[in-house]
């Protein structure tokens, strides 16, 4: 084989052949903080370098992968177009026949089961990324890419695979994911059932461990996240974890206050507008807005607008001139000393 093809994982993760497995794990942690796509994007060379440290670190970081690679790299130095052996040597490595390998490619694709007995390029691979062991999983309120990492650290762990996680939108109604519902969906030939929480945004994801894409490989499967999306409704909003709604009241409630009804998920409640209120304003009813996952409900807030009637009667129009005629109050009085 031409001496081009041989990688030095070793150098790759700048350490020494005798590196203790510590100092290799140290020094890929570190190259993958450096080199990982989510503090890199659009950097293709940065791209290319964190595959090929990832890469080198499946291979090194596994005791027996590295026996093999190790004895490997001997026969390629042996048995390599610069060396000063010709591929008939009588050396031995442990009983394992490298010549059966007409490149370093096809030697690595086999120590990392990439082969498929489907077919397909064995040189195709894509990388993904997952937390560590001990993270949480299930519903989660969260955003960040099909497999949940958002920032490279020590609590996560980069991998490789050959198919893996996948993403598709589901879109529900305010009601259907206020409440919880039970969904179908068809992916290809295949049917899921999947019920979805109580308390689900715009925005939040939940995780099918199992249900992604099927790996040729190892036959094993990713996980399939669901990528939750509401339809707009003609009243509630969300400000942040808050439900809120645009609540009218008339000049007179605003100038006395009232006690009014306002809607909320689960209908109508009293609600007491102090007198003096601002439009723009907002009463907080506390629990009743929406549910989280873990089932308590947030705050639901009542933004106060001033509904102005546009059309009156004469006895009404008579008592709003009554007003005008004998009020005190003047809105505009901080204005009249504006100059430029």
């Amino acid at each position: 084989m031409a001496s081009t093809d041989f990688k030095d994982y070793y150098s790759i993760l700048g350490v020494s052949k005798t590196a203790s497995a510590e100092e290799i794990k140290k020094s890929f942690r570190k190259l993958a903080l450096k080199y990982h796509p989510d503090r890199n994007p659009n950097n293709k060379q940065a791209e290319a370098r964190f595959k090929e440290i990832s890469e080198a670190y499946e291979v090194l970081g596994d005791p027996e992968k590295r026996k093999k690679y190790d004895r490997f790299g001997q026969y390629w130095q042996k048995t390599g177009t610069t060396g000063p052996y010709s591929s008939t040597t009588n050396t031995d490595f442990g009983g394992f026949d490298f010549g059966q390998y007409e490149t370093f490619e096809e030697f690595i694709n086999e120590l990392l089961g990439r082969f498929s007995t489907t077919g397909g390029d064995p040189r195709s691979r894509t990388y993904t990324y997952s937390k560590a062991p001990g993270a949480q999983s299930g519903y989660q309120n969260y955003t960040g890419n099909s497999s949940g990492f958002s920032g490279f650290n020590d609590g996560f762990e980069a991998q490789t695979a050959t198919a893996g996680d996948r993403e598709v939108k589901i879109r529900l109604s305010f009601s259907e994911a206020y409440r919880g519902v039970q969904k179908i969906l068809y992916l290809g030939n295949e049917k899921i059932d999947v019920r979805i929480p109580a308390g689900a945004k715009s925005g939040s994801k939940l995780r099918l461990r199992g249900k992604g894409q099927q790996n040729p490989y190892n036959q094993q499967r990713g996980d399939l996240y669901l990528n939750v999306e509401l339809d707009s409704h003609p009243h509630f909003q969300f400000e942040g974890d808050n439900l809120i709604i645009e609540v009218p009241v008339t000049p007179d409630e605003a100038i006395l206050g009232a006690s009014i009804e306002v809607p909320t998920p689960d209908g109508m409640v009293k609600m007491k507008v102090p007198s003096g209120i601002r439009a723009g304003q907002s009463l907080r009813l506390r629990g009743k807005g929406w549910p989280n996952p873990q089932g308590k409900r947030g705050d639901l807030l009542a933004k106060i607008a001033i509904a102005i009637p546009q059309n009156i009667s004469t006895s009404e129009r008579k008592l709003y001139e009554q007003i005008h005629a004998n009020h005190s109050y003047n809105p505009r009085s901080h204005l009249k000393q504006v100059r430029l």
